[in-house]
């Protein structure tokens, strides 16, 4: 049996599609199904306990510890992870620059790119790497990045040799500077 397709059933077809589409929206309009969201008030009604609670720590409310009871007076744990002199004195040293990130438990300081104002062709950027929790000397590494502009093009060229050792130099000697201060 062939039956041929008219414009008028296409037309039927579509308008009842849309109808029985409609009729499933969720909206609150064409009678669909009313839904509402409800978002936890802050206590399960069930069990009457707060479900935002934090829960207890299975090592007890200190947490776990070694070698004897901790006093709470101390606070050598708290703070930057490096020492503080250098961590500050790298950070003046670096002031100039625009800083690009700062770590202060990792002891790392990445600089953006900058261009020095009397030569515009060229641009530096600076890693400072704090080594430890002792003011040494072997306790800063620096990297120096280095850029040249030719032809609308930043390529990377080496720095001078002596820049990093300079600059640790720099951070060293201001670090010193601050340790005196303080003693003072």
């Amino acid at each position: 049996m062939n039956i041929k397709r008219t414009p008028l059933l296409t037309l039927s077809l579509i308008a009842l599609s849309a109808l029985t589409l409609s009729a499933c929206s969720s909206d609150g309009e064409g009678g669909g199904i009313k839904t509402e969201a409800k978002y936890p008030q802050g206590h399960d009604r069930n069990l009457g306990e707060d479900i935002y609670a934090k829960p207890g720590s299975v090592f007890g409310p200190d947490g776990l510890s070694f070698g004897g009871k901790k006093d709470k007076s101390d606070n050598s744990g708290a703070g930057i992870g490096v020492n503080s002199f250098l961590w500050r004195a790298s950070l003046d040293t670096v002031s100039f620059m625009p800083v690009s990130s700062a770590d202060p438990f990792g002891g790392t300081i990445i600089t953006d790119w900058y261009t020095p104002d009397e030569s515009k062709g060229e641009r530096y950027k600076i890693n400072v790497f704090i080594m430890g929790r002792q003011l040494r000397s072997d306790g800063v590494r620096v990297r120096v990045f280095q850029q040249n502009l030719r032809s609308g093009t930043w390529f990377d060229i080496q720095p001078p040799a002596d820049m990093a050792t300079k600059l640790e130099d720099a951070i060293l000697t201001r670090a010193r500077q601050m340790r005196v201060s303080q003693i003072d």
